[in-house]
């Protein structure tokens, strides 16, 4: 009996232990989720606007259907906007400061970058780039005045309801497509909304 009535409260003890290890679970899987929504809430209504120019991408590339796949002009960083030089040697996954502004065609360009921390300035914003392994030059490397560094920011996909991304991957290509982004004071992007010849074609909530 006494055995028997231990291999139940072992049981009884172990399905307790299963019940609080699934609560700390979902509760941190909760917790991390709210903080996701909290950052890009808080990036887009605080956020500096910027309007991006997109560049055609690569018509081999996958169309899902569900999203488009966006490449921009800032996407490529000439390394002649480098004010400190490549990455200090050791640095695995560096991250490029990227400053941008406002050019007279509306559109927000690069004036100079840096694998360091870029001071804010006047009429400008410093977008960071996302990690990158490797340091490849994309271009001549006979001219290294002309390479250029490309990058990514974690904007490169916008969803889009099913069967509409081929239309708008379409207009992309053809110059038509622009993204209003915000930028966060940590040089964090999120997108605001997509342009179709200069009119908001989707536009996210401020939440």
């Amino acid at each position: 009996m006494t055995l028997i009535a231990d291999t139940k409260a072992a049981g009884g003890n172990f399905t307790r232990r299963m019940w609080i290890a699934a609560i700390i679970v979902a509760a941190l899987q909760t917790a991390v989720l709210g903080y996701m929504v909290g950052e890009r809430a808080w990036g887009l209504r605080s956020g500096v606007e910027v309007l991006l120019k997109t560049a055609p991408v690569d018509p081999r590339d996958l169309l899902r259907g569900d999203y488009v796949t966006l490449n921009y002009d800032i996407s490529r960083v000439p390394v002649s906007t480098l004010v400190d030089g490549p990455p200090k040697k050791g640095v695995n996954a560096p991250i490029l400061s990227v400053r941008l502004k406002k050019q007279d065609d509306g559109y927000w360009g690069i004036v100079e970058s840096s694998f360091a921390a870029l001071d804010p300035k006047p009429d400008t914003v410093v977008l960071k780039s996302l990690p990158f392994v490797g340091y490849v030059f994309d271009g001549e490397p006979t001219d290294p005045s002309q390479a250029m560094i490309g990058v990514t920011y974690g904007i490169e996909r916008y969803y889009v309801p099913e069967g509409q991304g081929r239309d708008i991957e379409s207009a992309r290509n053809d110059g038509r497509v622009a993204i209003a982004a915000r930028i966060s004071s940590d040089g964090a992007a999120h997108i605001r909304s997509l342009l179709l010849d200069g009119e908001p074609l989707y536009e996210e909530p401020l939440y």
